[in-house]
């Protein structure tokens, strides 16, 4: 128990509440369902906590939003973690109130820090009957009783659709709650861009590592296409099952090609390219965590072709230049502001 999130202890000191068939939405860490008596489903976004929770035999693990519509209206107690990002809070309400079986209870567990105060706002805008139950752990426990069965849940229904512009190539890009800068074109996709634009990557084919909803890859095709140099195909992965919905919809929107796939680093992937490119995430949760990309710089060799590129940006505080030299070859920055370096490394 000592090893997990601080709101999932919480949950576990509630346990009395959890009864009949139960909904986890959210989970963290799959050690949580060895100590609930328990049984039912558990959805975890993330794919690396989805393929642990695989292997309780005695939960239906789903994957992110798309894969709970089998089930909705079957449970009597669903427990909602707290997502990192308020918006998808919203989301998952929605999708916990389509599984609540006719009388169900509906608990909302979350750390102080990551902003449980506020979400109870939201929390009672759907359920206005709720009420705090407890405290604890640096956590706030929710409840809502006597809840009534829910609309039918659609992802597609919270898909926006966002225009991004950089260097005048413009490109539909589609966004859900949750994802890594949702609408918008964050500042070190942006200088990343800028450099693919001023010193281009000659490859047929390319990998985009971390692909979030898609941009860099769509992009760069607008790009080539615009101005008539060869187009490549670009695959993306991810760990997240809103980037690789949104990634999916936003190489659909562009006529873009490339697989979109889920993997947790590059664990999952097989295949060597001439060219890797990615703007790797550095938090998990609220905390920084380089911890990710770190184990991305020492697998990503043995995915590039001899004399391959890598192409990466990150905050210019980040220690990533020593493992880049170290794991891949020869770096240079192709571009460093202050906030943003833009590394380019090829494999010896």
């Amino acid at each position: 128990m000592q090893n997990l999130p601080n709101s999932h202890q919480a949950l576990l000191r509630n346990e009395r509440l959890l009864t009949g068939r139960l909904a986890l939405l959210g989970v963290g860490s799959s050690h949580l369902l060895r100590e609930l008596s328990g049984n039912g489903l558990a959805m975890s976004e993330h794919l690396g906590v989805f393929n642990a929770l695989e292997r309780h035999d005695n939960w239906q693990a789903c994957f992110g939003y798309e894969d709970t519509a089998p089930t909705q209206g079957q449970y009597d107690t669903i427990v909602v973690f707290l997502p990192k990002a308020r918006a998808e809070l919203d989301m998952r309400l929605a999708l916990a109130h389509s599984l609540a079986a006719d009388g169900a209870q509906l608990l909302l567990v979350g750390e102080k820090k990551e902003g449980i105060a506020g979400a109870v706002k939201q929390l009672k805008a759907v359920f206005p009957q709720a009420a705090k139950v407890d405290s604890a752990r640096h956590c706030q426990v929710w409840c809502a009783e006597a809840v009534a069965p829910g609309p039918a849940f659609r992802v597609q229904d919270w898909l926006s659709c966002n225009r991004v512009e950089c260097n005048e190539v413009a490109i539909t890009v589609a966004g859900l709650p949750g994802i890594f800068s949702q609408g918008d074109l964050d500042k070190g996709t942006r200088v990343l861009l800028e450099t693919l634009a001023e010193h281009p990557v000659r490859s047929d084919r390319l990998l985009d590592f971390a692909c979030g909803a898609g941009i860099v890859g769509a992009w760069v095709q607008a790009l080539h296409a615009a101005e008539s140099i060869p187009v490549p195909a670009v695959d993306g992965v991810d760990v997240q099952s809103q980037a690789v919905i949104c990634a999916r919809q936003t190489y659909e929107y562009n006529n873009a090609t490339g697989s979109i796939f889920a993997s947790d680093g590059l664990a999952s992937v097989e295949g060597h390219w001439p060219a890797i490119i990615s703007n790797p995430p550095f938090h998990s949760g609220v905390k920084t965590d380089t911890s990710m990309t770190e184990q991305f710089l020492r697998d990503v060799r043995q995915h590039l072709q001899p004399g391959g590129e890598l192409r990466l940006v990150a905050n210019s505080f980040l220690p990533y230049e020593p493992l880049i030299k170290q794991f891949i070859g020869r770096v240079e920055r192709l571009r460093d502001d202050g906030r943003f370096t833009v590394y380019r490394a090829f494999r010896d």
